[in-house]
């Protein structure tokens, strides 16, 4: 469902009362698509990243890599994906 910015405003509760029920709203500014209201419970990132191809589901088992030795942290896998991520940006 589309709602432009003028009607969001003035009928916010409205508008915020149906996503609450599930609906997902595209705010629109002189029919331009601007953003998206979606239920809080239903976002979740791993769906959404899997979804668009952003991220891929594991094919087979991986083995991590020891401690001590050389290796590309990205291929790291101990401490899940914030660890993953948290090494990546040193």
């Amino acid at each position: 469902m589309d709602v432009a910015v003028s009607a969001l405003r003035a009928e916010l509760k409205t508008w915020i009362d149906r996503v609450r029920e599930g609906e997902e709203v595209v705010v629109t500014d002189r029919g331009v698509p601007v953003a998206r209201l979606v239920p809080v419970e239903s976002t979740d990132l791993i769906t959404d990243l899997l979804r668009e191809g952003s991220l891929t589901a594991p094919t087979e088992a991986r083995v991590s890599l020891s401690a001590d030795g050389p290796g590309d942290p990205a291929a790291d896998h101990r401490g899940g994906v914030s660890g993953l991520v948290r090494r990546l940006r040193r």
